[in-house]
C-alpha cells in the first residue's frame, strides 16, 4: 500500500505556523495572567511586568530604546499609524501636506496614502526599477513632503530596498522615513539606527507568533498623531486594554527569530536553490521575479510567460492545492482578487503574465523533501498547460 504524502505548506510570507514554544508562553499567560495591565492591584502589576518586559524584549531585537516600541493589533494599524498619524501630525504642525510611497508598498501603506488622498493630501509613488527596487533617482522630496515610505523588503518577490540610502535622504531634507519590516525582522538583522528609521512596523505572525499582536516603533521626538482613543494605554499612542498573552507570544517569538537567524537564512537560501533549480530545469518560458542577490531567500517568485502559456494563478493555486501543495499567487491581503499583481506591474510585467504568477515561501519548518516534491509537482502542472 502506498505511504500517503502529507500536505506541503510552502505560504510563509502570508503567515507562519505558530511556534510549540510561542503557543505554550501564549496558553500559560491566558490562565495565569489575566489581570488588566492599567489596573493597580496585584493582578495588573503582574501584567504590567509581563507587558513591559516582552516591550523590553522587542526593542532589544531592532536596537531601540524600551519607550519607542507600542503595541498594536497587527502590521495593518501599525503601517496605517505610521502613515496616517504621521501625515497628519506633520500637517497640523508644519503645513506639511505630501508623502512619498514606493509603487510596491503593501496594500496597508498604500490604501493610507489614499485615504490620506481623500484628505487634502498630495500623494507621489516612487517607481521601481524591472527588478522592483526603487528608483533613489526619481525621489523628489519637497519641503512639504511629511513622509516617505519605502518597505525593506518586498512581500511578493523579497527584493531588499536601499532603506539606509533612502533614510539619509529623508533625513537631510527633514523628512519623516516609515518603513515596513514584516518580512524581514527575525530573518536579516534589522536595527533602526543603522538602518536610519523613525518609524518601524513588526507584525508577530510573519515570525512564527500569534496573529492579531504587532508593534509599532516610533523614534524618540517624531510626530504622531493617535489613530484610536479611548484610553492612556501605550502612553496614548494606542488605546484600548493591551493582550498580555499575545504580547507575551509575540516577545517570544522575536526571542526564537533572533536566537535562529542565521541557520534560517542558511536553510532558505538552500531551499530557494533547489527549487529555482529544478523549475528552471524542467520549465521553458518562466520569469523569475526575485533577485538571487538583493532579496530575503525565503521569496520565490515566478511567472510564466502568457505569450505561451494560456493559464491564470487562481487555476494553478487550485490545481497546486488539490495536489497538496499550498502556495500563493502574492499578498495574501488580496487573496480572492482576480487583479494582477500590482507589484509586478510596476516592475514592467504585462498584466497577463502578472496573473500567470506564483509565490512559493518557506520557513524553519520547512523540508528539503518537501522543496523537491512541490517543484517538481509544479513543473509537472506546466508541462500539461495548453499552449497559445
Amino acid at each position: 500500500m502506498k505511504k500517503e504524502e502529507h500536505p506541503i505548506y510552502l505560504d510563509y510570507s502570508a503567515t507562519t505556523p505558530l511556534d510549540p514554544e510561542v503557543s505554550s508562553v501564549i496558553e500559560t499567560h491566558y490562565h495565569n495572567t489575566y489581570g488588566n495591565a492599567s489596573s493597580i492591584h496585584s493582578y495588573g502589576r503582574t501584567a504590567k511586568v509581563i507587558l513591559e518586559e516582552s516591550r523590553e524584549i522587542i526593542a532589544r531585537s531592532i536596537g531601540a530604546e524600551t519607550s519607542e516600541i507600542f503595541f498594536t493589533a497587527g502590521g495593518t494599524e501599525a503601517d496605517n499609524h505610521a502613515v496616517i498619524g504621521t501625515a497628519f501630525a506633520q500637517r497640523r504642525k508644519y503645513g506639511k501636506d505630501h508623502i512619498i510611497v514606493s509603487a510596491t508598498e503593501h496594500h496597508a501603506v498604500l490604501d493610507s496614502a489614499e485615504y490620506l488622498k481623500n484628505h487634502g493630501f498630495h500623494v507621489t509613488l516612487l517607481p521601481v526599477d524591472e527588478n522592483g527596487v526603487a528608483r533613489i533617482a526619481e525621489l523628489n522630496i519637497m519641503d512639504k513632503t511629511a513622509l516617505v515610505s519605502v518597505m525593506h523588503a518586498n512581500n511578493e518577490t523579497g527584493v531588499i530596498q536601499p532603506i539606509r540610502k533612502i533614510a539619509e535622504l529623508a533625513k537631510n531634507n527633514r523628512t519623516v522615513f516609515h518603513s515596513d519590516t514584516v518580512q524581514t525582522v527575525g530573518k536579516i538583522p534589522v536595527k533602526v539606527n543603522d538602518l536610519g528609521m523613525d518609524l518601524l512596523v513588526i507584525s508577530a505572525h510573519k515570525i512564527y507568533g500569534p496573529k492579531g499582536i504587532g508593534a509599532i516603533y516610533i523614534r524618540k521626538g517624531t510626530d504622531i498623531d493617535a489613530l484610536l482613543h479611548g484610553g492612556v494605554q501605550e502612553r496614548k499612542n494606542r488605546a484600548g486594554t493591551e493582550n498580555i498573552p499575545l504580547i507575551a507570544g509575540f516577545a517570544k517569538a522575536i526571542e526564537l527569530a533572533e536566537t535562529g537567524r542565521e541557520k534560517l537564512f542558511h536553510h532558505s537560501v538552500k531551499l530557494r536553490l533547489l527549487l529555482k533549480d529544478i523549475i528552471q530545469k524542467n520549465v521553458q518560458n518562466v520569469f523569475i521575479n526575485s533577485l538571487e542577490e538583493q532579496s530575503i531567500p525565503h521569496i520565490l517568485n515566478v511567472s510564466l510567460d502568457s505569450s505561451v502559456y494560456k493559464v491564470e494563478s487562481e487555476t494553478m493555486l487550485l490545481t497546486m492545492d488539490l495536489k497538496g501543495v499550498a502556495v500563493s499567487s502574492g499578498s495574501a491581503c488580496t487573496s480572492g482578487s482576480v487583479q494582477p499583481s500590482h507589484v509586478l506591474l510596476a516592475m514592467g510585467r504585462d498584466p497577463r503574465t502578472t496573473q500567470a504568477t506564483i509565490r512559493f515561501s518557506f520557513g524553519k519548518f520547512t523540508t528539503i523533501e518537501e522543496v523537491e516534491r512541490a517543484g517538481n509537482i509544479f513543473c509537472s502542472i506546466v508541462q500539461s498547460l495548453p499552449k497559445n
